[in-house]
């Protein structure tokens, strides 16, 4: 599990985190995010990559690889 903190940083911030460790080969990542629009940015990048995306806690988001 590749975790980042990205509590502070204003979107897309977050979402381009994310993405990067999804490049770099990360099956699962869970991101702490406070910018508002972090979910959505979160969840749309989910959508484009084909993985899953899901809430965990308060600003808490992961997203995962599907099994192949």
């Amino acid at each position: 599990m590749t975790r980042i903190d990205a509590r502070g940083l204003r979107c897309p911030w977050p979402a381009l985190r994310a993405g990067r460790a999804l490049r770099e080969g990360a099956e699962a990542i869970e991101v702490a995010a406070d910018d508002p629009a972090a979910e959505r940015e979160l969840r749309a990048l989910a959508a484009s990559t084909g993985c899953a995306f899901r809430s965990v806690g308060a600003g808490v988001y992961r997203l995962e690889r599907a099994a192949a």
